[in-house]
């Protein structure tokens, strides 16, 4: 498989292996350096913890000594960062287990990861109403009376994500000028994002709003309190090489703006450019590694919807983040650098350029959020490989599995290989140290989807076949692989369907590894060695489900998954796809479709959910409602 297909999207042509995991990590594989990072990459596969522990600053004076004598070893000409891999801004989030329920009259919610910590989404219901960003504006239609009763254009921007509780919801919304608006260098580093809150009563009305600096990365919900994080750079008007300025004196000067720079150049603002402007946090909020790079900082804000939405009460790190995950009691923020780092490029011969990281790693920092107010920091811990997204993290019976795949550096050159591998953390102290591993999975593939459930973990992974390894994780000392199923494609979505059953959402494939289009699979995994029991194609089609599970979705009352297609042909056809399971057999039960016209827009079918009796399926034209039983049309509801 190409190397230029490992990131953005992460998925594509891999093996896929089957895994328990569970656990919310933030990376540095740029905080630790020198000889440090030489050791801890030299250890075949096992990274010291110790190098990420936080402390907090003892005082605003020392916390900017620090960050600056960190980060003037890592400025050059063009800032922080080399200039093929300068940040343009993290796009805007679109935001995996449902409430699935026998009872009639309740209703499905958003797929999440853990059923306990909600995720932000495109769509949210309560049960009585459908709220929708889909389209850009916030809608809300009444299930009862199958009618817009409330239509928000949100002000602040285009919204992303959407959190709902009770009357109140919390939109994450992009200002329209949020890359560029006062930086001396809008290409870099310069951002901003907008947290909203709407009050539902009566219609909808903004009631409040937080614009802060960064970008937003992801958020969880539990009970009525959510948890965001944003990551932010400090606002350093760096040089860059022009005319008469070569590299030497652009990174002699950006040295200079480092040892001017204030307290409050590093930490990030709220209500930029206003008379309210101010710093989101103390400096006695802010914690940092033992070894870092002061290049970034995530900040991790607290919202209670049921209460004004205020400044957050934030807490930051001096770190960098691309992954959350959450559940009841804890938040881990994970990062591996790649989001930010893209394909690393490379010198011509198939070697990384000089000044890039040597080997991949993923730093875990996990927060207490059992209680509402600011996060408690709790452990942090690190492993070799980079991360698929958050179901590679799994926090179970106080232990947190991660599976992880590991490129050698020489990425272009057939001699190296990638594996893949599941390790497992528990905390000891402030450590999240390693007490267990597996390594070896998938030789020259890559990860392409993971599930946790319980003691077991499954991984998938690809580049020809797809080998589905079961992973046993009852003795979390000695992790060991029990089963490994070999067959055409690739799951790249795995949902646990009862009675030891799992389905696989993804591509089939020729056995050359030439995806040919959607293909949704049943494993049977009551014993070590899973089985394919049956499957479903539909040639030359794609899911949006491959890359974002929220827009999976499974009726376990009526056996029911439904999920959303784009077909090859003419008129490149969006439809939703319901499939009927019965025991051994997965079935076409229907193929819904939107009206189509230019007065309806986007008629892309994103999500789809069921209240009571009716299937709800959502897209930017509007929502249309099927009855449950016969998945005969009930009502259009159009978005005019």
């Amino acid at each position: 498989m190409s190397s230029d297909l490992r990131r953005l999207p992460r998925i594509g042509v891999a093996t896929v292996a089957i895994a328990v995991a569970g656990a919310g990590v933030i990376g540095a594989a740029y905080w630790v350096g020198g000889d440090k990072a030489a050791k801890n990459v030299e250890r075949p596969g096992v990274v010291e913890a110790s190098a990420v522990r936080l402390v907090a600053f003892d005082s605003c004076d020392k916390a900017l000594a620090e960050l600056k004598a960190a980060a003037v070893k890592k400025v050059g000409p063009y800032g922080f960062e080399s200039p093929m891999l300068m940040e343009r801004g993290a796009a805007p989030a679109e935001g995996s287990t449902q409430k699935d329920s026998a009872a009639p009259g309740e209703y499905s919610g958003t797929n999440n990861h853990e059923s306990a910590a909600d995720e932000p989404d495109l769509v949210k219901t309560d049960g009585k109403r459908i709220v929708s960003i889909v389209d850009g504006t916030l809608r809300v239609v009444d299930v009862a009376t199958k009618a817009v009763t409330a239509t928000l254009k949100i002000p602040e921007g285009q919204p992303s994500s959407m959190l709902l509780d009770g009357d109140r919801a919390l939109i994450t919304a992009y200002p329209n000028d949020s890359i560029a608006y006062d930086s001396p260098h809008p290409h870099m580093y310069a951002g901003r994002v907008t947290f909203v809150q709407v009050d539902l009563v009566g219609g909808a009305r903004v009631s409040g709003s937080l614009t802060v600096d960064g970008s937003y990365i992801d958020a969880r919900q539990v009970g009525s309190v959510a948890r965001v994080v944003v990551r932010s750079q400090p606002r350093l008007p760096f040089v860059m090489p022009t005319q008469g300025i070569d590299e030497q004196e652009a990174t002699r000067r950006n040295k200079e703006v480092i040892e001017k720079s204030k307290i409050g150049d590093w930490i990030p603002r709220h209500s930029p450019g206003t008379p309210a402007e101010g710093q989101l946090y103390d400096c006695t909020a802010l914690s940092r590694p033992a070894d870092y790079t002061g290049t970034s900082t995530l900040s991790v804000l607290s919202f209670d919807l049921r209460n004004a939405l205020g400044t957050g009460d934030g807490v930051g790190l001096a770190a960098d983040g691309d992954t959350v995950y959450g559940t009841a009691n804890s938040l881990y923020v994970a990062d591996d650098r790649q989001s930010h780092v893209g394909i690393l490029p490379a010198d011509g011969r198939g070697k990384p350029m000089p000044g890039l990281p040597q080997a991949s790693t993923t730093t875990v920092h996990q927060f207490d959020i059992a209680k509402p107010g600011k996060p408690l920091y709790q452990a942090s811990g690190m492993v070799r490989g980079t991360l698929l997204n958050q179901y590679s993290l799994s926090e179970h019976r106080g232990n947190l599995r991660i599976a992880t795949t590991m490129d050698d550096p020489g990425c272009c050159d057939p001699g190296n290989e990638s594996s893949s591998s599941v390790a497992v953390l528990t905390r000891r102290g402030a450590e999240l140290a390693e007490i267990g591993r597996l390594d070896g999975l998938g030789k020259t593939e890559r990860i392409h989807s993971v599930r946790f459930i319980g003691d077991t973990g499954y991984v998938v992974t690809f580049r020809r076949t797809d080998p589905l390894y079961t992973v046993d994780l009852s003795d979390p000392a000695k992790p060991k692989v029990t089963g490994e199923l070999k067959i055409t494609g690739y799951s790249a979505y795995l949902h646990p369907v009862g009675d030891g059953r799992l389905l696989g959402v993804g591509q089939e494939a020729t056995e050359q590894g030439r995806a040919t289009g959607t293909q949704v699979s049943l494993f049977d995994t009551k014993s070590v060695q899973a089985r394919k029991v049956t499957g479903f194609h539909v040639a030359g089609a794609s899911s949006e489900v491959e890359f974002e599970p929220h827009a999976f979705l499974y009726w376990a009352a009526k056996g029911l998954v439904v999920l959303p297609l784009n077909e090859a042909g003419p008129t490149n056809r969006s439809t939703a796809v319901v499939l009927r399971l019965q025991g051994d057999s997965l079935t076409e039960a229907a193929r819904l479709t939107h009206p189509l016209g230019n007065q309806y827009g986007d008629v892309q079918i994103r999500r789809s959910l069921v209240v009571g009796d009716t299937l709800w399926t959502v897209s930017g034209g509007g929502m249309l409602a099927s009855d449950l039983d016969t998945l005969a049309q009930s009502a259009w509801v159009p978005f005019t």
